[in-house]
């Protein structure tokens, strides 16, 4: 559509502090949405020491497997070319699906999560006539903020942050004076929702490995990204003890109410009414933060799965300011149709669907630690592989434990969406090998051609996706990625 050269002209690359705060907003946001771990965990303990034991057993892993392996191959799509490489392309199409649609679903939250909390001061946004033109006004608007360029996206990312945790930081000194540290230690065991408080601690700490898909728009990925996860971590975890220390210990609130949205009026306990309009505010603008960060890591997903041909070529047309303008219009039509779903349906279906993924990412990074040893890894976490595997156990676990918690709902829901992923693949294989549609075109070096020349028959029906492309081999894969990121 525009010239390469127009395009980096256009779209500088993601430097290290805006890259930290798109972490940031994939994971976290701030601590909008973790009020309800107190009421499930009957009591502030549980939440505590949940967010205090969990980044342990599961966000370090998974942040330093998605440094490991982002590093390794500094290309858009993220996942999709970490289990393309490990397992193939169905494989890899099948992980590119399900992340696609579950941070579709999420991304459906954050235009209701906006109205819901302007509504407390905009009562007119209680009323259908006025929400729905303004959930579509607010999903055009961002969407168009996202195709004006990733390093717009970045910077307002920034300023986001920093609008938000602000008032937190302000309610967590006033609050010093208030705290009773025994306040802390309250539970209540028999009332448990164990359910509820698992897939809030999930939810709160998950997809570390979403900007890998943004990697090829990253300046420097091997050095930016270890230390971006780094910075990303501290945020995130920080962002939600404090807060709740500073509320769970000034104020006796009963954990029931704690629910969506209470921060607002631990704001006004502590610090007056003032202080309540600024987090309400800084929920509202939060959320817009989230969006903004999670419409460009599917967007930039589907534009990595198009040029290893896993979808058709124009999912990586990019406009003149280097942004897939097809796939950020595909990713907001599936989170316009998404937005009537409930606030909990959406949280326990796209759990559900990233523990499937994150299951079949820790297989491809142990996989690729024995298929290829001596792969070069610009950063590599500094444990042999058998520790490494043991370092994935823990939140293995953790991912199944949340999967049987689900509800019969979640399971047919879900199984539907990967029926339809098995689906697909095939039609888009039929479709690439007749010619119906247009896909990215590369012809494959011969050394490529020779490894598929001697696939059985089957295994190169299973390869027709790729064959075109230079993910088709996966040695070449890896030598062409790595190629941009081994030092000269």
């Amino acid at each position: 559509m525009f010239s390469s050269d127009d395009v980096k002209k256009s779209n500088p690359k993601l430097t290290l502090l805006p890259l930290i705060a798109l972490i940031f907003y994939e994971v976290s946001g701030g601590p909008f949405g973790v009020e309800d771990s107190v009421r499930a965990g009957a009591g502030p303990l549980l939440s505590l020491l949940g967010f205090c034991i969990f980044p342990l057993i599961w966000s370090i892993p998974e942040a330093l497997v998605t440094a490991e392996l982002a590093t390794t191959f500094p290309d858009n799509g993220g996942y999709v070319v970490w289990i393309s490489s490990a397992f193939g392309p169905f494989w890899g199409f099948q992980e590119g699906f399900w992340k696609w649609f579950s941070g579709v679903m999420d991304n459906a939250l954050y235009p209701v999560l906006f109205l819901d909390y302007l509504k407390h001061s905009l009562p007119i946004f209680t009323l259908t006539i006025a929400r729905i033109p303004a959930l579509l006004g607010i999903t055009f608007s961002l969407t168009y903020l996202n195709y004006r360029g990733l390093h717009i996206v970045g910077l307002s990312a920034v300023l986001l942050a920093l609008f938000s945790l602000f008032p937190f930081l302000i309610m967590a000194i006033l609050s010093i004076p208030l705290i009773r540290p025994r306040r802390w230690l309250v539970v209540d065991l028999h009332k448990v929702d164990w359910r509820g408080y698992f897939n809030n601690m999930f939810w709160n700490l998950n997809y570390w490995d979403k900007a890998s898909t943004l990697a090829g728009e990253v300046e420097n990925p091997s050095k930016t990204f270890p230390k971006a996860l780094l910075g990303g971590l501290v945020l995130v975890i920080s962002s939600y003890l404090i807060p709740l220390l500073a509320g769970t210990g000034a104020l006796r609130s009963s954990p029931s109410e704690w629910a969506d949205g209470y921060f607002a009026q631990v704001g006004m306990l502590i610090g007056g009414f003032w202080l309540k309009l600024w987090i309400q505010a800084a929920a509202a603008m939060s959320n817009l933060g989230l969006f903004e960060a999670e419409m460009s890591s599917d967007a930039f997903q589907l534009l990595g799965m198009s040029k290893m041909g896993m979808l058709p070529a124009v999912f990586s047309s990019r406009s003149k300011y280097g942004t897939p303008t097809v796939s950020i219009l595909f990713s907001a039509t599936g989170v316009i149709f998404l937005s009537w779903m409930s606030f909990q349906e959406i949280v326990e279906f796209l759990n559900f669907l990233y523990a499937i993924g994150m299951l079949l990412e820790f297989a491809a990074f142990i996989t690729l630690r024995l298929k290829e040893p001596n792969l070069y890894r610009p950063y590599r976490i500094p444990l042999q592989t058998f520790w490494a595997a043991m370092l994935c156990l823990p939140p293995a676990l953790l991912l199944v434990l949340v999967m049987c918690l689900a509800s019969l709902r979640t399971f047919f829901v879900s199984g539907a969406v990967i029926l339809l992923g098995f689906i697909l693949y095939p039609v888009l294989v039929q479709a690439k090998h007749k010619n119906w549609i247009t896909f990215e075109v590369e012809p494959p070096s011969k050394g490529c051609q020779q490894s598929h020349s001697e696939l059985s028959d089957q295994e190169n029906k299973d390869f027709e996706l790729l064959v075109s492309s230079p993910s088709a081999c996966v040695e070449e894969e890896l030598s062409l990625m790595q190629s941009d990121s081994k030092p000269s």
